[in-house]
């Protein structure tokens, strides 16, 4: 366990040294961060292997920051950040493979993606509040700069939104910690002490300061009618940085409201959780009918991410330890996978074709031209649907049997959800890799008279990565479970279960 706080460190390290080395060469700027990101990785699975599960969080850095303020630099983890920081060490690692064509400004575009990296580390370590909000905006500055400078398709305005959409939430949820803290007469910023700060306060303070700090971290989470930032940020964004959008970013957000703000105030959740509960099934439907009539290859992608992420949001909403532990289950399944489509989409076929427009791709065979490609989206495709097989089926299948439990309607709308993936993505297939036979199709799109590239070693190297690890948790599920369920253990999170649970 004490290698986890070197991920950070590492990916910290890192970006300096590739931004340096950028300058003078970009095979060496490649070479580094794609070493930082296998460090990563490596880092994760050692402690991973050391790592006893048990209820509560295992210190692995505490020392004084700020006295004044009882703010502590503490590292820490338990089951459900280990199980992110592994997703975020395969995250990275693909990314950058996905990412070895870049050509402009290499130093600088690893450098970003580094720091990135390095922040997501720190939020899944931080056990301090004002520590994590640090490492949670450390992660989104650098966002807005890989959209703004390598991206396509409107980037300024993709990037401008999402920064907007990520500092109001940042906003309120940094309001909602400071109320807690002043009010509730807090001695720092420890979670722990936090959430006994947040029990001395009035019931109807702590439905306000939930709204803030939930909602605040729900945008980020793509919760309905949050949303609209993502799909955007995700067309804009370069292969890479879509990848890490919707493979960590975006579980940034999730997190916060499962480590943050349901365990410090189980009364506001409470209150709120109908809401909630109500909003994450409509985002699953909403965004999954949006996808099922986009016209745009990456826009179907962008809103399949937001309708899975609904399931994670469904998970924490229903507040039983099944359902919790399906959320976490699928922050992990639906980093692996969509991090796969985004791949396939931006780097395989849009780089190559230079379009996105399903009827331009619907007169190219590429299941022909680019058969890596299809068979690779089609096997991310039926995991994305929740096939057994694939880690999609044991998140969904645990969050929606939890969801029983706490409201059968909540389940029944959940599952016409799944039904609906299964129609996007099995359009999405049938139109961009096989809508035309070769005897139809335009003869300047043959695959004899324009072969396109062909994909790539590192290319190659990242979708089997990805792949792997999701058919692996599909078979063996309980590799994540049994770190995740002994976690739900802790007093913290307990509160909120027994509060939340029928």
């Amino acid at each position: 366990m004490n290698a986890l706080p070197w991920t950070l460190y590492t990916a910290f390290a890192g970006a300096l040294l590739v931004l340096f080395a950028g300058a003078r060469s970009a095979a060496l700027a490649r070479g580094i961060a794609l070493v930082t990101a296998v460090t990563g990785l490596v880092l994760a699975l050692f402690a991973a292997v050391s790592f006893v599960p048990g209820p509560g969080v295992q210190t692995l850095v505490d020392i004084p920051w700020i006295d004044s303020l009882g703010i502590r630099y503490h590292l820490a983890a338990d089951g459900i950040s280990l199980t992110l920081v592994v997703l975020t060490g395969l995250a990275a690692t693909a990314g950058v493979l996905f990412s070895w064509n870049i050509e402009e400004r290499v130093g600088e575009f690893f450098a970003l993606y580094l720091t990135l990296i390095g922040g997501v580390y720190g939020v899944f370590l931080s056990a301090d509040a004002f520590l994590f909000f640090v490492f949670y905006e450390i992660a989104i500055v650098p966002k807005y700069f890989l959209i703004a400078n390598w991206g396509s398709t409107r980037r300024e305005y993709g990037a401008m939104k999402l920064a907007l959409y990520s500092f109001a939430g940042s906003a309120l949820v940094l309001a909602g910690l400071l109320w807690t803290y002043a009010a509730g007469g807090a001695h720092g910023f420890a979670l722990g002490e936090l959430a006994r700060a947040a029990s001395t306060l009035p019931r109807g303070e702590v439905i306000v300061i939930f709204a803030l700090v939930f909602f605040g971290f729900a945008t980020l989470a793509g919760l309905f009618p949050l949303h609209t930032w993502a799909p955007t940020g995700h067309v804009a964004a370069p292969t890479a940085a879509s990848m890490l959008l919707a493979g960590v970013v975006m579980k940034l957000g999730a997190y916060g409201c499962l480590r943050v703000a349901l365990p410090l105030f189980p009364e506001g959740f409470l209150y709120w959780q109908p809401i909630i509960g109500w909003l994450a099934v409509i985002g699953i439907v909403y965004a999954g009918l949006i996808a099922l009539v986009q016209d745009d290859f990456k826009f179907v992608i962008g809103y399949s991410s937001v309708s899975h992420m609904g399931f994670v949001m469904l998970g924490l909403a229903a507040a039983n330890a099944r359902a919790v532990s399906g959320a976490v289950l699928q922050m992990f399944s639906h980093g692996v996978i969509a991090g796969l489509l985004f791949a396939v989409v931006g780097r395989m076929v849009y780089d190559r074709t230079h379009t996105r427009q399903l009827a331009d791709l619907q007169r190219m065979p590429l299941h022909r031209l680019l058969p890596f490609a299809a068979v690779t989206f089609v096997l991310a495709g039926i995991a994305s649907m929740g096939l057994p097989g694939f880690s999609g089926f044991p998140a969904e299948l645990t969050i929606l049997v939890g969801t029983w439990a706490s409201s059968r309607v909540w389940a029944l709308v959940a599952a016409f959800g799944v039904l609906v993936a299964a129609a996007f993505t099995l359009r999405a297939i049938q139109l961009a890799f096989f809508g035309s036979t070769g005897e139809s199709a335009p003869a300047e799109h043959g695959a004899d008279a324009h072969p396109l590239a062909p994909i790539s070693l590192p290319e190659k190297l990242g979708a089997g990565l990805l792949l792997a690890t999701s058919v692996l948790i599909g078979l063996k599920p309980d590799l994540l479970l049994d770190w995740i369920n002994p976690a739900l253990q802790s007093p913290l999170f307990q509160a909120v279960i027994r509060k939340g649970t029928p």
